[in-house]
């Protein structure tokens, strides 16, 4: 049995966040009411937990029973699997901190959850309104890093090698299938690299070209960012 659905839930104070996954089976269950306020719960000790998942299971809920007796009752009064999937947090130091709720239905609960951290040396209203759209971006793009070096090596590796079979094939000069390939590998880096992806407020521009803009002669740099969208790669 396949629990994929579920919820993404964030809770924050005083600029820490955390983010936390739950699954069930079914969408019906994502909506039961017992299974949201379990969900909100958890959230609040995943908080109070720093995102660590043994120190959030075995920590007591407002019933005085754990988070993993709870969990086990749940299932049996509901009937499906459900597992708490994921937890990760973001601290206040140094950073400025955001959060957006994509598909929520309440506030910070819905299917895809993003935090982001930003290391700034100026706040002003700009700034504040960048990294709510910036945390927007990242829900729609879903950026698998921030930048070219952070790009896991394998996976640049996996993509080249479809890019060479599916030109290898294709009849055409070596030398042309190298810069064709070299092309496409760079494409596919910047589309998967938040900071060279276009910004999807204004697709001319990349979302580098953007924070320079704002930051002027300040700075602006993305120090973390976490994405979770129910039942990714499940």
């Amino acid at each position: 049995r396949v629990a994929a659905d579920g919820l993404v839930s964030i809770s924050e104070q005083n600029n820490k966040f955390s983010i936390l996954e739950v699954n069930s089976e079914t969408d019906f269950v994502a909506k039961n009411i017992e299974f949201i306020k379990f969900v909100e719960e958890v959230s609040k000790l995943a908080l109070l937990n720093l995102g660590k998942m043994d120190d959030i299971l075995s920590s007591n809920m407002e019933n005085k029973k754990s988070v993993k007796d709870n969990l086990v009752a749940l299932i049996s009064k509901i009937g499906e699997k459900i597992t708490i999937r994921r937890s990760d947090f973001v601290d206040s130091e140094k950073c400025l901190n955001f959060s957006y709720t994509h598909s929520a239905i309440k506030t910070n609960i819905g299917k895809i959850g993003v935090l982001l951290s930003l290391e700034v040396s100026k706040k002003n209203d700009e700034l504040l309104n960048l990294g709510k759209q910036l945390a927007m971006h990242i829900a729609a793009s879903s950026p698998l890093s921030i930048d070219k070096e952070d790009l896991d090596k394998s996976l640049i590796s996996k993509e080249k090698e479809i890019i060479t079979e599916e030109l290898k094939n294709s009849g055409k000069d070596p030398n042309i299938i190298e810069k064709i390939s070299l092309g496409k590998l760079n494409k596919f880096i910047s589309e998967n690299t938040l900071l060279n992806q276009e910004w999807i407020i204004e697709p001319k521009k990349k979302v580098k070209e953007i924070l320079k803009e704002v930051a002027g002669k300040d700075k602006i740099k993305i120090k973390k960012f976490i994405r979770f969208k129910v039942g990714e790669g499940i």
